[in-house]
């Protein structure tokens, strides 16, 4: 019997008040508030550990047998009976976060964590093949910074987080603690930038952010989260329309060819873009409930902040110019829409690209006698595959059953499975199953263990499960995408949890009025558009796009 730990709903969880040693942004005194504390719930499973050493047929069988016996579990709440439910029950049993002691925050668990630090590997090589560098701001950014971008501060506002006593004193100018860094990064790019040979300034920073969200569900929305966050400043507009493209497009590639996920690229609405922006531009995704979440976005600032600063330069003529900017950025919101993208009822289902492991090794003997050489083995092919630059994994404790483990690692998305038992060892083969695919479908008997051939199998299925898992998501994108030329055929793809597609050059009011309705937004206008003349959905004029509806995170 082992015990898992289940995290209760986020509902329970915030219905109490929370410790703030912070004030709103409406109020000048600290508000000291009280917060009792929730127990985790514990709920317990039963895992069938049967195995033999009979021959591999017999072995595989019994194995198989093993997990079809198994007592059935509800640790996971299958996805189809409540959604909400079976991503926090996979967090919690993966071992991906836990909840912080103040409300709305989490704790990354290392399994968690280094997904993320898969992220950070693959984006950090593209921002520096791309001239950015990495540097660090301050966490605390002076109000009156906020307050000079008139946009900005009116979209921000019911997020920020301020500090009023410092010291055991009141501050003379409270602080916000950073939700985003437009503001003092501009202050710094002031002090940096003097002439056109200062420029282009590309920077990013990996940091955490805090906004003080009402509604929060761990990764998608909390407290605080981590990003990175790209900053540039540009002499023409034109550099800085390409920088905005040029980042959007790493993301879209980050997307498709590392987390599988096909997401949708695009421009936001008036109405959706980033607070002090001239264009943001976003990619969308589909999670497994058909909501969508915008993944990740990059700002063409235009000289909004730039003149709000003075950040200026002396251009080749000796004229004084103010800068052209751009931002942009992806946080742990993605490991959030790996998960509710691949997973199943089993858990999660990592593509291997991102996955903190790759290959799992379980060893399986029943006899003491048994166990050197399987396990000698298991350890030799776990150095093969090491070698070949594969992230693997050897279980070979002994205080969990064959079936127990199986289970776990099928829990935590790892990609595949490596089963050596004596009669495998005897035959030098190995038994592989897929994560992605479940059952007798997934498991191969016989693969050699000789170096050349194992390692040039398994990459060859870590490859399948990537480029299949990319086009499962996108065969069920497309299958929950509809094509609509009416207001009453977005409504009803909305009410059928679907995403809507039609032409609209309406109003923002109308799109509002759409919001409100239907509680639906545009998520974006698709950079491919389709060719021919279209006419709005809502007013039956002209248009010279298509916009994307869809009810969102």
């Amino acid at each position: 019997m082992v015990t898992s730990l289940r995290l209760p709903s986020l509902t329970h969880l915030f219905s109490s008040p929370s410790i703030v040693a912070i004030s709103s942004v409406s109020g000048r005194s600290s508000v000291i508030l009280r917060r009792r504390f929730h127990g985790l719930c514990h709920r317990s499973r039963s895992l069938a550990a049967g195995f033999s050493t009979q021959s591999t047929a017999a072995e595989t069988q019994d194995r198989i047998d093993s997990l079809k016996n198994r007592v059935p579990d509800q640790v996971i709440t299958p996805r189809s009976q409540d959604f909400n439910a079976w991503y926090l029950d996979v967090i919690a049993n993966a071992e991906l976060a836990d909840y912080g002691p103040v409300r709305g925050t989490m704790v990354i668990r290392p399994y968690g964590y280094a997904i993320w630090e898969s992220i950070q590997e693959y984006l950090n090589v593209k921002f520096k093949e791309t001239g950015h560098s990495n540097m660090y701001f301050p966490l605390f950014i002076p109000y009156s910074f906020i307050e000079k971008e008139a946009s900005h501060v009116e979209g921000f506002s019911p997020e920020l987080a301020l500090v009023t006593i410092g010291g055991g004193k009141e501050l003379e100018e409270k602080l916000v603690v950073r939700p985003t860094s437009e503001t003092i990064v501009n202050h710094m790019f002031t002090q940096w930038i003097h002439s056109y040979r200062d420029l282009p300034l590309m920077i990013n920073q990996w940091a955490n952010v805090t906004r003080w969200e009402m509604r929060t569900k761990p990764f998608v929305r909390t407290l605080e989260f981590l990003w990175q966050e790209g900053h540039t400043a540009h002499a023409t507009p034109e550099e800085a329309e390409n920088e905005a493209r040029q980042m959007i497009d790493i993301y879209t590639r980050f997307a498709y060819e590392q987390a599988a996920i096909p997401v949708i690229a695009g421009r936001k609405s008036k109405v959706e873009t980033f607070a002090g922006a001239s264009k943001t531009y976003t990619i969308e995704a589909m999670m497994g409930d058909k909501k969508a979440l915008q993944a990740g976005t990059s700002h063409n600032l235009g000289q909004n902040f730039s003149r709000a600063f003075g950040t200026q330069f002396t251009d080749e003529n000796g004229q004084r110019q103010h800068v052209w900017q751009t931002s942009w950025a992806i946080s742990t919101r993605f490991v959030g829409g790996i998960i509710m993208t691949h997973g199943d009822d089993a858990g999660l289902m990592l593509p291997p690209k991102v996955a903190p492991i790759q290959v799992v090794i379980v060893p399986i003997w029943k006899k003491d006698d048994e166990k050197v050489a399987v396990v000698n083995a298991a350890s030799s092919v776990k150095g093969v595959l090491h070698s070949a630059g594969i992230k693997v994994k050897l279980d070979d404790s002994e205080q969990r059953t064959p079936g127990w483990k199986f289970n776990f690692w099928e829990m935590k998305g790892v990609p595949l499975r490596i089963e050596i038992g004596p009669r495998d060892l005897s035959s030098g083969t190995v038994v592989i199953s897929r994560r992605d695919v479940p059952g007798k479908q997934g498991k191969v008997f016989g693969i050699s263990m000789e170096p050349s051939i194992l390692e040039a199998y398994v990459k060859e299925k870590l490859d399948e499960i990537q480029s299949s898992l990319l086009e499962e998501a996108i065969a069920f994108r497309d299958s929950n995408i509809v094509d609509v030329s009416s207001y009453d055929d977005l409504k009803e793809a909305i009410s059928e949890g679907k995403w809507a597609r039609g032409p609209w050059s309406a109003s923002d009011e109308d799109e509002i009025k759409v919001k409100e309705e239907t509680g639906a937004t545009i998520r974006c206008f698709p950079f491919e558009q389709p060719d021919g003349d279209k006419k709005c959905l809502m007013t039956g004029k002209p248009a010279e796009e298509v916009a994307i509806f869809a009810k969102s995170y």
